[in-house]
């Protein structure tokens, strides 16, 4: 199995984890946890199996510049990302929410063209506005929209959320040539957890243990460790041999994903809307996952 196709494999695998995370997680707020008191549990959670885990791989000491620029990226691709998306959930409805994150990957492209010169073919152009309009026709399917003034502060905060971590992705990258995975993550979660501490501890002291079942300990374990601890593994592992923009694109699965776990798992219905809408997002794999010409940024064979 080339580097390639386990890169691929690992991102559907994070997609799959996302997918399953917004049933999982929806049950565990308001009533158990609020937003912040998550944060700080997958932070401080996360960081310390990041650190505990750099304990079996070879010691590698980071140069100071390279730190400033990890300290950066756990700012936009942890702090903020987690804090804006919580906060603009809270304010949005759940369908607004994930229209606009079906930008993301458009972002992440526009970026990545941009800031570290990746080459923007027409495979992969296309590949995105099919994946666009696949995971858009699943979002709106039988939804109701309504983008009241109500919901646009919420909106800006899952913008903000939407730009922090395109720039995450984008910026992380020249570090997957460098180090290794685990490293980069273990100062990313410990930055991370140091920068939103302040914000998110004084609610974690509010928690009431007594009320947490043992299938809400399972959900919450499931949020930290799959969706937090493992997803991010699976997606910084890809970034050393794919481009951002190909990484980003995977965000088009997970609508596909939700919708499937909600059939098998919450008596959701598929419909021929549904199955045209996921052949519409495979195709947009397998375009942007055409090996671009001669000329594009060349990925790390490094791990």
């Amino acid at each position: 199995m080339t580097r390639n196709l386990q890169a691929h494999l690992s991102l559907f695998g994070s997609s799959l984890i996302f997918g399953a995370n917004y049933w999982i997680a929806k049950g565990l707020m308001p009533v158990y946890f609020e937003p912040f008191q998550i944060i700080f549990i997958r932070l401080s959670t996360t960081a310390l199996l990041f650190w505990a885990m750099s304990l079996f791989i070879p010691k590698e000491k980071i140069n100071r510049k390279d730190l400033v620029l990890i300290a950066i990226c756990a700012m936009l691709g942890v702090v903020i990302n987690q804090i804006m998306f919580f906060e603009g959930l809270k304010l949005t409805k759940p369908v607004e929410t994930a229209i606009l994150h079906t930008t993301s990957p458009i972002m992440v492209l526009i970026m990545s063209h941009w800031l570290i010169k990746e080459r923007v073919t027409n495979a992969k152009a296309w590949g995105i506005t099919f994946g666009f309009l696949g995971a858009l026709t699943i979002v709106l399917n039988g939804q109701s929209l309504s983008f009241s003034d109500s919901n646009v502060l919420g909106s800006i905060f899952i913008f903000i959320n939407i730009v922090s971590y395109s720039l995450y992705l984008v910026l992380i990258k020249p570090m997957m040539s460098k180090y290794h995975a685990i490293t980069i993550m273990k100062w990313v979660f410990l930055f991370g957890f140091i920068a939103a501490a302040p914000i998110t501890g004084p609610s974690f002291a509010r928690i009431n243990w007594e009320i947490i079942t043992p299938f809400i300990w399972f959900s919450l374990s499931y949020v930290v460790i799959a969706s937090t601890f493992i997803a991010y593994i699976m997606i910084t592992f890809s970034l050393k041999y794919l481009t951002p923009s190909v990484v980003g694109f995977y965000i088009y699965l997970q609508p596909f994903v939700a919708t499937i776990t909600g059939v098998i798992f919450y008596n959701s219905t598929i419909t021929i809307v549904k199955i045209f809408a996921a052949m519409m997002i495979f195709t947009g794999v397998y375009l942007v996952s055409k090996k671009a010409p001669k000329g594009s940024i060349q990925v790390s064979e490094r791990y």
